[in-house]
């Protein structure tokens, strides 16, 4: 068998970079465009068998996905005695299944379970690396595939568009955005501070409306007894993940809504920006869900952070939406916005947490916590006169609101300066410096 021909670097160098008519966007004349398999060497994680896993931290600290990484460094809950694929100190892990992205560096070796994958390379910054990550968690999910959970391939990743600067342009960029960024953070963590606040007037006032302390003089003036609350599991007053609709009554191309995951807002628990999809399309392998039904997330971290919803208006009354929600549809005996202001509450998440199940990073709350859970129930009228002193309660709270909105702005504010790095716009190229083709060459 003829051995086949090795390529010269010029025609390596012809084959890696990516043609200009296929430019995401324009770059500084001394950058150049390539994929990110070129430049960085990527190892996809693989689980060690579940009977190799262990709480005992003498062993090799083990990341299996995005609950296991925390903002900069990996916070391993569980080690494994005979790991598999390992990273390295300097490595970049990212989170490949489920929840996407989250971009961090590796301070040590541990083993990489099948959710995550790290990056290598001693040419490209590791810090340029993951801004870039960061700036580009919408093409991760775009190439994902899978129906139980998103995922995504090797060559998803090798296949990533790359702008690469030289070196000493990218530590320019990083240095820049991360002064910016400090100064946006002293904003924040002062942002925090007046929310944090609020949060905690928000859990003393819940508390007073899940015991009825804050109905007392609207009981009195209803003649409702102090004693009227009765108690119920959540499966007495709702379907828990009712069965879906049937389909063939349908037409396969009518629009219908769609929400994935990051549809349903943590920072004010309602839908935000729904999308429409064919009901060909998601009619199998996701959640069916119709207006007025209450979404939970049942996974990691999405659970933690808060991410429930009251279903909106939808596409012709039809709703499909990601495979990590659980449903509860009332009943009633019980007012949506009430039961929706109970799992909001950070009581409820926090015993939630305490029974989720699952492989490590991928820990989900099981249905049978909310069938089985049991809460105090009072009249409807009662309940919606508890909703509506919330409700005003919450909007007159203006600083919370002003917070919140804030908050957002500094979040949109940083994907800005992120974007306008990666198209060398804050200025920090020197176009009198070498090409960037000269690193790729190196690197090839």
């Amino acid at each position: 068998m003829a051995k086949k021909k090795e390529l010269s670097l010029e025609e390596k160098l012809e084959v890696a970079l990516v043609p200009r008519e296929e430019w995401p966007y324009e770059i500084p004349e001394n950058w150049c465009w390539t994929r990110l398999g070129n430049v960085i060497e990527i190892i996809m994680g693989q689980s060690p068998k579940g009977t190799e896993t262990t709480d005992d931290k003498s062993f090799t600290p083990l990341i299996g996905g995005a609950s296991d990484m925390g903002e900069l460094f990996p916070e391993a809950s569980k080690y494994t005695k005979k790991p598999t694929k390992l990273s390295t100190e300097n490595d970049i892990i990212i989170s490949v299944r489920a929840t996407l992205g989250k971009p961090i560096f590796s301070d040590g070796t541990y083993c990489l379970g099948r959710g995550v994958a790290a990056f290598r390379s001693t040419k490209i910054n590791k810090k340029y690396l993951r801004y870039f990550l960061l700036n580009n968690s919408n093409y991760l999910y775009d190439v994902a595939t899978g129906t139980t959970f998103a995922q995504v391939s090797k060559v998803d990743l090798y296949d990533m568009k790359f702008p690469v600067p030289n070196e000493n342009e990218q530590i320019r960029i990083v240095n820049r955005i991360e002064s910016l960024f400090e100064q946006l953070d002293q904003a924040k963590d002062l942002i925090q501070e007046a929310l944090d606040s609020f949060e905690n007037r928000k859990a003393a006032i819940l508390h007073k409306a899940f015991t009825g302390e804050l109905t007392k003089k609207w009981c009195e003036e209803n003649e409702v007894s102090l004693d009227s609350w009765e108690e119920y599991s959540v499966s007495d007053i709702c379907t828990v993940n009712p069965k879906k609709i049937n389909v063939k009554e349908y037409e396969d191309d009518l629009e219908v809504s769609f929400l994935p995951m990051p549809s349903v807002s943590d920072i004010y628990g309602k839908v935000i920006e729904p999308q429409t999809k064919r009901l060909e399309e998601v009619k199998k392998g996701y959640t069916n869900f119709t207006e007025g039904d209450i979404l939970f997330a049942k996974i990691t971290p999405c659970m933690e952070n808060g991410k429930s919803a009251i279903v909106p208006e939808l596409i012709n009354g039809i709703g499909f939406g990601s495979t990590e929600f659980h449903v509860l549809r009332c009943t009633q005996k019980v007012y949506n916005r009430f039961l929706w202001y109970l799992i909001r509450s950070r009581k409820f998440r926090d015993e939630a947490k305490e029974v989720m199940t699952g492989a490590v990073g991928q820990q989900r709350v099981p249905k049978s916590f909310l069938e089985q859970y049991s809460l105090l129930l009072p009249s409807i009228e009662e309940q919606i006169e508890i909703v509506n002193i919330l409700d005003e309660i919450w909007n007159n709270e203006e600083q919370a609101e002003t917070c919140l909105d804030l908050l957002e702005q500094v979040e949109l504010i940083k994907k800005s300066i992120l974007a306008e790095a990666f198209r060398g716009k804050l200025d920090t190229n020197r176009v009198e410096e070498l090409s960037s083709i000269e690193l790729l060459k190196q690197i090839l």
